[in-house]
């Protein structure tokens, strides 16, 4: 389980996990887990995820249930 949307919107705007994680003004291990799917986050949080990447929300909280390789299976 992985956010996609959430980890590719962070590249495309050229921010590391720690970047995104100060912005969010929480800890990097908080972030990763929001972006593994492990946590939630609150509403501030994702919030602010839409207003730095353009994105809307509910796009970002997506989490893909299809692991590496289990794709070209399907």
């Amino acid at each position: 389980m992985k956010r996609e949307q959430l980890q590719q919107a962070r590249k495309e705007a050229g921010m590391t996990q720690q970047q995104m994680a100060d912005e969010l003004e929480i800890s990097i291990r908080y972030y990763q887990q929001i972006e593994k799917g492990d946590r939630t986050g609150d509403f501030e949080i994702w919030d602010k995820l839409e207003d730095i990447t353009g994105i809307h929300q509910r796009k970002l909280r997506e989490i893909s249930n299809i692991h590496p390789g289990q794709a070209d299976s399907l």
